[in-house]
């Protein structure tokens, strides 16, 4: 496995599993630093990091093949892009992820995030179609930070 920085070519397909509106994703990537994780020429997990001021940056997506999710490469991308962001000057790491992405909330914390802010009815508001996930409707963006 290897983890590499790609300027062209973005995995869509993976990217779509943490958001899965096309247009968002493509007004993002222009301004991140995207990195694919490959398992034998294969992309089997992304990220896409963005700086947001001199000391800040965010994971904008980070996403993990369905067939190879629950391996902890998860946790190899976070880790990686901490390291990044830290390589780049950042002293905060955020991430924002929807109050229905229950397995995603437990993830961020247990990798030492703490929930910081609420934005309110932002994915219904920035979302054409509703997004259910655990039965529930995904309405507020949860952000997390972490010092890193």
């Amino acid at each position: 496995m290897r983890i590499q920085r790609v300027e062209q070519n973005y995995p869509l397909d993976l990217l779509q599993l943490a958001d899965p509106s096309e247009e968002r994703i493509k007004s993002y990537l222009p301004k991140s630093q995207v990195f694919v994780l490959e398992e034998a020429g294969e992309a089997i997990g992304c990220y896409a990091l963005q700086k947001l001021t001199a000391t800040q940056m965010e994971v904008m997506n980070i996403a993990v093949s369905e067939k190879r999710q629950g391996e902890g490469l998860g946790k190899i991308l976070l880790n990686h892009a901490v390291q990044e962001a830290k390589k780049a000057g950042a002293r905060d790491l955020h991430v924002g992820t929807g109050n229905s992405s229950i397995g995603q909330v437990a993830f961020y914390q247990k990798m030492g995030f703490r929930l910081t802010a609420i934005k309110l009815d932002f994915f219904t508001e920035n979302y054409e179609e509703p997004i259910f996930e655990n039965g529930l409707l995904c309405r507020d963006m949860w952000c997390f930070s972490r010092e890193i």
